[in-house]
């Protein structure tokens, strides 16, 4: 899954660990997510949602893998 949190991030000038404190994750869960190494959970994505003040499918974007 694309995301565009580390943009979102930026823009608010926050640090890695800035948003994993916010969120009430560690800094290693934000680091993954934003390198699309790990799809956060549906209560996260809600959280990220309500801080940036965006709807979900600004944030994330789901991609169908080619078979």
């Amino acid at each position: 899954m694309k995301n565009r949190l580390k943009v979102l991030r930026a823009e608010k000038d926050l640090t890695q660990g800035d948003l994993a404190d916010a969120l009430g994750v560690s800094r290693q869960t934000v680091n993954a997510i934003e390198k699309g190494k790990f799809d956060p959970s549906l209560p996260l994505a809600f959280k990220i949602s309500r801080l940036f003040e965006q709807p979900i499918e600004n944030i994330f974007q789901f991609e169908m893998e080619e078979s």
